[in-house]
């Protein structure tokens, strides 16, 4: 559901009215959800070999565990509405601006996790997948080349770090709102053990592989209509 609302704002960005129904067919094959399970799966396995899975099992099927995993869930739903987003937002800024106890229970959880860090280099990646599929594509011709995309991904890590750590912190303050302190704590100290660390990395590494492959095909069917305009 974020996937197709992405593909409508690039379209919105790089071809206006020029995308239609033929885009959308094609941002849907983009974001088949089939392909996209099957290519987490393949590399959440692929990380996960030879790891002892018990600990894991353990916390996410009883309590707190399987709380956190729905109540994700719910917040990322919600999330796709602007006004619960933009409302998310404001109250994080608070919480923020404040320090609250649970934000400061919600930035410990981040930093266990590296979850700034991480998906700063996760956007940053995409990024970088997008402009080269651009560039497969023809759309920049010969006027850019792989350093420079790169050069420019990299001027833009301020701006991603910034939404992006506001985002972590509005979908996290959202989410676990109806938590007791005890539940995070208990979170914060899973996450800190080693098969915590070594879930929480083959997450980000299966997740990182998809939106890196989401992103270049993305940028390669932008780059028809980008080419067709031009000719």
């Amino acid at each position: 559901a974020e996937g197709l609302a992405y593909g409508e704002s690039v379209a919105e960005d790089l071809f206006p009215g020029r995308g239609g129904a033929d885009w959308n067919r094609t941002v849907e094959a983009i974001y088949d959800p089939e392909r996209m399970q099957d290519t987490v799966r393949a590399e959440f396995a692929a990380e996960l070999d030879g790891a002892d899975l018990g600990p894991m099992l353990d916390f996410f099927t009883s309590a707190p565990g399987a709380d956190f995993i729905r109540l994700e869930l719910s917040a990322r739903e919600a999330l796709l509405d602007d006004e619960v987003e933009a409302a998310a937002q404001e109250a994080a800024a608070v919480a923020i601006a404040d320090r609250t106890e649970r934000y400061e229970l919600v930035s410990r959880f981040a930093e266990a996790n590296d979850l700034i860090e991480t998906n700063v280099v996760g956007g940053m990646n995409s990024n970088t997948a997008f402009y080269l599929g651009l560039m497969d594509g023809g759309a920049f011709r010969n006027d850019m080349t792989e350093s420079q995309i790169l050069s420019d991904v990299w001027a833009q890590e301020p701006q991603i770090r910034e939404s992006t750590t506001e985002w972590v912190f509005s979908f996290l303050l959202m989410a676990y709102q109806p938590l007791e302190p005890a539940d995070l704590e208990a979170y914060i100290a899973f996450s800190e053990t080693e098969p915590g660390q070594r879930l929480n990395r083959a997450i980000f590494a299966a997740f990182d592989d998809l939106f890196v492959d989401i992103s270049r095909d993305l940028g390669r069917a932008s780059a028809r209509y980008i080419v067709t305009e031009e000719l």
